[in-house]
């Protein structure tokens, strides 16, 4: 399981492409706190609110990028049967694959903790709160985690990276912010609209960036995660 992380992480920065999808992802954020309308020094106030509710599109098109090649590129160069044929279970082969995955992201998210001491250093006042601050760094990372499983599992079913690509950009869409679209249409009857919405990824990413780690929201990311890497690894064993 470590060997199939550490490829996965050496494969990711042996191209350019790679470290210019982390710089691009560090750039518009960047760009969205400090420069662009409406950002954190025009509206004067000491928070990260702006940074948590706009990182998650962007991780939308980021980690798709980076899982897009995790299975694909494995089938399409014929190296998968080679892969098969070490003495790893398909769970190994799985889980190796999410972790590198998932470290990439972290380590893409690591360097936007500056923000929280640029922020800091410039508040006038009162700083960030730092317990609501943690509270969404966590819900991002369970965020990260549910979206790289989503990702690997995609990209487990094609041997074009670009369909994988494309598949999990809408897939994350779907479940991060289609479920609140539909609840929010005209006609639905009271109390339905919130189950619907409950059931989309951003209900519940939202609640643990208050600051509240409510297990429910715990429960329900790591439920996901395991779902998608179990369908991961019945496709690689049918293959």
């Amino acid at each position: 399981m470590i060997s199939i992380c550490k490829k996965e992480l050496a494969q990711f920065f042996s191209s350019l492409t790679g470290i210019i999808a982390i710089v691009v992802f560090l750039l518009v954020n960047g760009l969205v706190l400090f420069v662009f309308r409406n950002n954190i020094l025009e509206n004067g106030y000491a928070t990260l609110d702006d940074f948590f509710s706009f990182a998650p599109w962007i991780l939308i098109f980021l980690i798709p990028a980076i899982t897009m090649r995790s299975f694909a590129d494995e089938y399409r160069a014929g190296t998968f049967e080679v892969l098969r044929t070490k003495p790893l279970t398909a769970w190994q082969i799985v889980t190796g694959k999410f972790l590198g995955s998932l470290v990439i992201v972290i380590i893409a998210l690591l360097p936007t903790i500056v923000y929280y001491f640029s922020i800091n250093s410039l508040a006038a006042t009162t700083g960030i709160d730092s317990g609501a601050a943690i509270g969404s760094y966590i819900g991002l990372l369970f965020l990260a985690a549910v979206f790289t499983a989503i990702c690997i599992c995609v990209s487990s079913f094609t041997p074009n990276s670009i369909v994988s690509f494309i598949i999990s950009l809408i897939a994350l869409i779907v479940l991060y912010y289609g479920f609140n679209a539909v609840s929010q249409l005209p006609g639905l009857s009271a109390g339905i609209d919130y189950y619907i919405e409950m059931i989309g990824i951003d209900f519940h990413y939202s609640s643990i960036s208050r600051g509240v780690l409510d297990t429910r929201d715990l429960i329900y990311f790591l439920s996901l995660i395991l779902f998608f890497l179990f369908i991961t690894k019945q496709n690689i064993q049918k293959r």
